[in-house]
């Protein structure tokens, strides 16, 4: 039996296969979780990474092949007035979700200088309105009284500045903040939520230049990969991390700032 056989997962934010969503979605799979993830296009379309329309159904594809059950929906985070109908898609599809993966993000680069009210907007709807309001009515809807997972994806405000992405490092910060105090007000509720800070991953946006100015940084002389935070993630998921809660998990391997 594997670690997290029979358990149900939603997953946002798995719209490219080299993305850290993409490998959780993996990862659970190969472990014999059922998967539910969102992806939004038009997002990673603006990006310079870009995006292949195809990729989410190649995805799906490929946890079918564990002989998991797997389903996607593409799906605007900045709505919230879906999210409720999104918990209950996951229902009726799969099954009530066990373990909310709050991966997906919106990341612009942004200083003092170019602030707008509008990307601050963007950033934190994504980042921490989608974030918590998922987080709520998972909450509301978990009735297994122990098992229940909430794992958050954040970047590491706590240990040091990120100049250039002002409303971006504002907000996964507030991500912090509320893995820490919803932790609190769920743990009767057989719920767990942590957050992980993967540090710098290479998951497209990596130009061959900013990987090699990042390398040296690292003591094990390797770039970060999504399998790297999906192995962590799924430690979390699992009923071994049953009494880790509240945390912020900075697995960045040794990054040197």
């Amino acid at each position: 039996m594997t670690q997290l056989e029979g358990k149900i997962a939603l997953v946002t934010g798995a719209s490219r296969l080299d993305g850290i969503g993409a490998a959780v979605c993996r990862e659970f799979a190969m472990n014999g979780c059922h998967v539910f993830f969102t992806y939004w296009g038009p997002y990673d379309e603006r990006m310079p990474w870009g995006s292949d329309a195809s990729e989410p159904d190649r995805l799906k594809e490929e946890l079918l092949q564990y002989g998991v059950k797997a389903a996607g929906v593409e799906m605007d985070l900045t709505r919230f007035d879906g999210l409720d109908g999104l918990l209950e898609q996951v229902t009726q599809e799969i099954g009530p979700p066990d373990i909310l993966v709050n991966n997906a993000a919106y990341s612009t680069n942004n200083d003092y200088m170019n602030l707008t009210a509008e990307d601050l907007d963007r950033h934190f709807k994504v980042n921490v309105g989608a974030t918590a309001l998922l987080s709520s009515q998972f909450a509301k809807r978990f009735k297994k009284k122990t098992g229940g997972r909430i794992i958050n994806l954040t970047s590491g405000q706590s240990q040091g500045p990120m100049p250039g992405e002002l409303a971006y490092a504002t907000t996964k910060g507030a991500v912090d903040a509320l893995t820490v105090t919803l932790a609190a007000e769920i743990a009767p509720l057989g719920i767990t939520v942590n957050a992980v800070n993967p540090g710098p991953t290479d998951t497209g946006w990596m130009t061959p230049e900013i990987s090699q100015s990042l390398q040296p940084m690292f003591p094990f002389g390797r770039i970060g990969k999504p399998s790297d935070a999906a192995k962590v993630i799924k430690f979390l998921a699992s009923d071994e991390a049953g009494w880790i809660t509240g945390q912020v998990i900075h697995s960045e391997g040794g990054f040197m700032r």
